[in-house]
């Protein structure tokens, strides 16, 4: 079997199990919506922890990209179900390392989104604040998937900063673009597009991966260890 064998099989198992755990919101719609709630809430709290990333311009680009095609309350159910249509088709079309930072970002979702569901739960129908949702995350428990989603995060921006060393990916990408949404995976493209001209501009990835990790890590330790004000995190000057 090929590296790409091996990814579409990936693919294939992770856009299923996310689907799965996406059946429960459209056959519970009341959990939807909390569910939907408590992403909202997760979003505006990543805004603020990286409130510096996002107005420094290096780390404004790879911030805005984290923060809405990997940790954020978009919707990536059209981007399932595009999946489940091409695979085969991008298989042929991608490089192996562009299926590969796909495929972890799928990975990635799924993971998420069952940490997320797992907390929805543990709310018990609670308002979301600072509060309940320090109490919720550590009910749903989960630490080491916790540390995999934070692991995930790293991996793939370590991928996307890969693949800008390569010019001739960047002139695949360009050259896809029609020929990606033909077949079906415009909206894959474009993830792939928006991750790899963030990281470009950025011009070395180092300091913005150890600052995201380093964060998100501090933050889930103060949580589950319950101490008061978890969000508040060190802030090192960045370098321009």
């Amino acid at each position: 079997m090929s590296d790409k064998d091996d990814i579409a099989a990936r693919l294939r198992e992770e856009v299923d199990g996310v689907a799965a755990l996406r059946r429960r919101t459209s056959d519970d719609p009341a959990f939807g919506r909390v569910l939907v709630e408590l992403k909202g809430w997760q979003a505006r709290r990543l805004a603020e922890t990286y409130s510096d990333l996002l107005v420094h311009p290096r780390y404004r680009p790879a911030t805005e990209f984290f923060l809405s095609d990997l940790y954020g309350a978009r919707d990536f159910g059209e981007r399932d179900r595009e999946l489940v249509r091409v695979i085969p088709a991008m298989c042929k079309m991608l490089p192996a390392g562009a299926l590969h930072t796909i495929a972890t970002a799928v990975r990635l979702d799924r993971l998420s989104e069952s940490l997320d569901q797992a907390v929805a739960d543990a709310l018990g129908g609670r308002e979301i604040d600072d509060v309940s949702y320090a109490d919720a995350y550590r009910k749903a428990g989960r630490q080491g998937e916790r540390e995999e989603q934070i692991a995930l995060t790293s991996e793939i921006g370590q991928a996307l900063e890969e693949l800008t060393r390569s010019k001739a990916l960047r002139t695949a990408l360009v050259l896809m673009r029609k020929p990606a949404r033909a077949a079906g995976f415009g909206d894959l493209q474009d993830f792939l597009e928006r991750g790899f001209e963030a990281f470009r501009q950025m011009g070395g990835a180092g300091v913005f991966l150890e600052t995201v990790a380093g964060r998100e890590q501090a933050v889930m330790r103060r949580l589950f260890a319950a101490k008061s004000r978890p969000f508040d995190v060190e802030r090192q000057p960045l370098p321009v």
